[in-house]
């Protein structure tokens, strides 16, 4: 190639996407000798990695965001000069078609990784650009490694028409194909509209930046014009919104650092695939169970923090909470117990008692179903009123959506052990991890009460004639309490039954737990041979 044919490709590249074609033209002239053609090969790789328009302040390139997320030096592109068949008048086709994908490692393990480039046709998704993703989830699948999706589209690209839908329902079909074999997060760092949200609605995490993540499938402008209703992106499906009022989202990260950080740290707790085994570190130390022992009240109403007791239980107390803005009366969690990742499901007193409402329901069976999938233990910590009663629950389909718990816990076949910290009422009790739903191993604390309801309402149902003919019936109703506390507020009769394997020290916990998950370790519960099953959705 000639001096001339250079300068002109390498200047139109540095001018950006908008004279694309001429820059490709020139590269694209016969090239003789191998001089040559390696020289042609640096100037398309120079090429391909212009920004198509400005980007946003404050935002990372998504070359940048991926060299952010992977270990220094690892990442290897695929699909670089893949780019739009499109030949109208005046179509730009630019390298990469507006999306970057390709392998590296995070902490030295594997990773497939994609990151959309919101400069290059706003990041929307056209023939090309879908199929780059679509081959790098099937590369995921056949190795057997995690996939991150780096988020930032506007959509559909019009231009492109069908082509552009049909490689979004290819795109879910390899979710639901990977779903349950490698893990799947979605990061979202700008816009995910329309057919785009559905990718990360059916993977198994996704993160959102705060003031600067937005996902729904229809926006503000949209609804307002069609139902004249008024509103916000941010209030329609921004990182808050998304994060603690609908769930779509698990995690709410300050900026796009800090998301990147969490993908990291969530991935330490992860196989890379159903078949293996997630890292295994070396045994850390925790607090003093001491101060268990004084944890939850004498009152029985009296609420207390439940984070104290797992932080109590875990390695260095460290936890990494899953939807934790949302419906915050249950708790989840992945955490490390002897240096090997564990699920944690835990009722949070500090939150409407800990009651089990649609939400907490929905979010708790998401996590145990995923931990099921990965082969991580569940550890389950009830103090739970029952489920939540009122008009709105049972319209909402509590019978229905509050199933999902139950379901879930009774189809995994992950170790499972569970610690009845202080109430377990009525169907509350049944769901949160009991014998009756599989469970490996109950545990009590001698504040349990295991009943099938409360106290004060069991003694207004059972003595209600009683109560109506007394003199004194306050008087009465404080013996009969008492009496039933006696009787059924303590975690023997279950024990008696076989329901609870031993009622130990609150002290004691953590040992109980590192003690049964070693013996659970090589756990076998083959289930039926079966297509799926039909979970109540």
């Amino acid at each position: 190639m000639t001096a001339t044919a250079t300068a002109t490709a390498t200047a139109t590249a540095t001018a950006n996407g908008t004279a694309t074609t001429t820059a490709t033209s020139a590269a694209d002239r016969t090239t003789d000798g191998t001089a040559d053609r390696i020289a042609d090969l640096a100037r398309r790789q120079a090429q391909a990695v212009v920004p198509g328009t400005p980007r946003r302040a404050g935002a990372l390139g998504a070359r940048e965001r991926i060299e952010r997320l992977l270990d220094e030096g690892s990442f290897t592109e695929t699909g670089g000069f893949v780019r739009a068949r499109s030949t109208g008048d005046g179509a730009r086709r630019p390298y990469g078609d507006g999306v970057v994908t390709g392998y590296g490692t995070v902490d030295g393990r594997p990773v497939c990784v994609f990151a959309q480039d919101s400069t290059v046709f706003g990041g929307s998704m056209g023939e090309a650009f879908g199929e780059k993703t679509v081959a790098l989830m099937d590369l995921a699948l056949k190795t057997g490694c995690p996939v991150v999706g780096l988020n930032d589209s506007g959509g559909a690209r019009i231009q492109e028409g069908v082509s552009s839908l049909a490689l979004y329902a290819e795109l879910v079909r390899r979710n639901v194909r990977a779903s349950g074999v490698i893990p799947q997060i979605s990061v979202v760092l700008g816009p995910c509209a329309g057919g785009a949200a559905y990718s990360p609605a059916i993977t198994d995490f996704t993160m959102m930046v705060d003031g600067v993540s937005h996902m729904f499938v229809t926006g503000p402008d949209v609804i307002e014009a069609v139902t004249g209703e008024r509103t916000t992106a941010e209030e329609l499906g921004g990182a808050r919104a998304s994060n603690s009022v609908n769930g779509n989202a698990h995690f709410l990260a300050a900026d796009e650092e800090d998301a990147l950080d969490t993908v990291r740290d969530l991935l330490s707790y992860l196989p890379a695939n159903n078949l293996g085994r997630p890292p295994e570190y070396a045994p850390a130390p925790a607090a003093d169970g001491a101060r268990l022992d004084t944890l939850v009240p004498d009152r029985t109403g009296q609420a207390y923090d439940m984070r104290d007791l797992l932080h109590t239980v875990v390695d260095d107390g460290e936890l990494l909470q899953v939807q934790e803005l949302f419906a915050p009366n249950i708790i989840c969690a992945l955490a490390r117990v002897e240096g090997a990742t564990v699920g944690l499901v835990a009722n949070q007193p500090m939150h409407a008692a800990g009651v089990l409402d649609i939400d907490a329901s929905e979010k708790a069976a998401r996590f145990v179903r995923f931990c099921d999938a990965f082969g991580i233990p569940l550890l389950t910590f009830a103090d739970v009123p029952g489920y939540l009663s009122g008009v709105h629950q049972e319209q909402a389909g509590i019978i229905r959506r509050g199933a999902k718990l139950l379901y879930a816990y009774a189809e995994a076949t992950v170790p499972k052990i569970t610690v009845v910290v202080r109430k377990a009422y009525g169907g509350g009790y049944a769901v949160m991890g009991s014998k009756h739903l599989g469970a490996d191993l109950n545990l009590a604390w001698p504040t349990a009460r295991i009943a099938v309801m409360g106290a004060e309402g069991a003694v207004g149902v059972l003595h209600r004639r009683e109560l109506a003919a007394a003199d004194d019936p306050e008087a009465l109703r404080a013996r009969l309490v008492a009496a039933y506390e006696a009787t059924h507020g303590t975690p023997y009769p279950a024990a008696e039954r076989g329901y609870v394997d031993a009622v130990i020290a609150p002290r004691d916990t953590r040992a109980h737990l590192c003690r049964a998950l070693r013996a659970l370790r090589g756990k076998r519960a083959p289930m039926p041979e079966r297509r799926h099953g039909n979970i109540p959705l």
